[in-house]
């Protein structure tokens, strides 16, 4: 359920008619169709688990409307939102929050999974069914379990299964919980972004792998790919995934105004850290995000040519935000924080951290999940990290 960003709509040319074999021929050409996988993708029409109408790249997208259009995208290395604002109205702001994702995503994934003959998988977040088939393909549909929270999205995905010949077990529930009367299993795969791992995932994968997109607002795009032995999940992050939420888990989202509150009764402070590596940096952003909970950020950008911009962090509660005001050139910023945290002092302590390990690349990290809970480390699990 990946959210990548594209070239805006008005760029976007269909130069071809989509067919499965376009599917495939962009996958190979890229070099991103591993052979235990080919089967899948070849055998698997993905337009079977594509809605009438879908959501790629702000705009919408009907098989009635333009039926080539449509066949385009469906058959391209794109994802395809289904569903926004969890299938309800919308009063404005629209969330996707249901998708096909990404083919080169899934097949990241499924790599870093390393499923094998004989594997019994569990996969969390059924979606659209897409990657459940490619799994059902694989390994039987007998050794292939799928939940999804959403009961019109879970019954949809049943009828595409259904439709490409695969049957599953297909599940709607809560996928934190997993699936105990189906367990155990050698691998757990979630399609959706997690800010902490269950433990009942763990204890349903007692000896296998587990991969999951994970973060917070702040900086979700990361997988962690846990190995299960002896009750622990141990592992490392890797990637740079785009993933919709576990709605469980769902950190803050939507306009600015929704968290800006009593301006007149802010504090006004200095720093010296540049907020440019905040925004860019993705090492300082996953460790900036592994130890401050809660927080997600926005940026905004000054309309008046200064090339002077806006970082906002606001709390997942809505009760406190902080801004750091870049301006070219300068080598201090003025902070301003209200609130019962101080989400700028905990983001700059968590900088300077990061800062003082010498700036350690993401990759050094991992993290650990037993029945204590989760814990982010450096280098060794025995390195917690501030926060944990």
């Amino acid at each position: 359920m990946d959210e990548a960003r594209h070239r805006p709509a008005e760029e976007e040319e269909v130069t071809t008619v989509g067919t499965p074999k376009r599917l495939v021929e962009i996958l190979t050409n890229r070099g991103e169709l591993p052979p235990e996988w080919v089967g899948a993708v070849e055998s698997v029409d993905r337009a079977l688990f594509i809605p009438e109408s879908y959501e790629y790249n702000g705009r919408t997208l009907s098989k009635t409307a333009d039926e080539d259009r449509w066949k385009h995208f469906v058959y391209a290395n794109v994802p395809l939102v289904t569903q926004l604002n969890d299938g309800g109205e919308s009063d404005g702001f629209q969330l996707p929050t249901s998708s096909s994702s990404m083919p080169t995503i899934m097949l990241e994934m499924l790599g870093l999974l390393d499923v094998e003959d004989g594997h019994k998988v569990i996969e969390i977040g059924t979606g659209t069914g897409y990657n459940a088939a490619w799994l059902c393909h694989r390994q039987g549909a007998d050794k292939v379990a799928t939940i999804e929270l959403d009961p019109a999205v879970s019954q949809q995905a049943r009828q595409n299964l259904k439709a490409a010949g695969f049957s599953p077990m297909v599940v709607c529930g809560d996928g934190l919980a997993g699936i105990p009367d189906a367990a155990p299993f050698d691998r757990l795969i979630c399609t959706c972004a997690m800010r902490e791992i269950p433990y009942a995932w763990v204890e349903q994968v007692p000896e296998g792998k587990i991969v999951t997109p994970w973060g917070n607002g702040f900086f979700s795009a990361s997988f962690v790919t846990l190995d299960v032995a002896d009750g622990v999940a141990t592992g490392r992050f890797s990637g740079y995934p785009a993933f919709m939420w576990a709605r469980q888990q769902r950190p803050g989202f939507g306009y600015l105004s929704d968290y800006l509150h009593h301006r007149d009764e802010s504090t006004e402070t200095w720093t010296t850290v540049d907020p440019t590596v905040l925004h860019q940096d993705p090492d300082a952003k996953f460790a900036v995000a592994a130890q401050v909970p809660g927080m997600w950020s926005i940026h905004s950008d000054a309309d008046d040519g200064s090339a002077e911009w806006t970082l906002w962090l606001l709390s997942d509660d809505r009760l406190s935000w902080a801004s750091v005001d870049y301006v070219p050139g300068k080598e201090q910023f003025v902070v301003e924080q209200y609130g019962p945290r101080r989400l700028w002092d905990e983001t700059e302590s968590a900088y300077q951290w990061w800062d003082d390990e010498g700036r350690p690349d993401r990759e050094r990290f991992g993290l650990t999940v037993d029945r204590q809970g989760q814990r982010v480390w450096l280098d060794t699990p025995d390195r917690v990290i501030p926060g944990f």
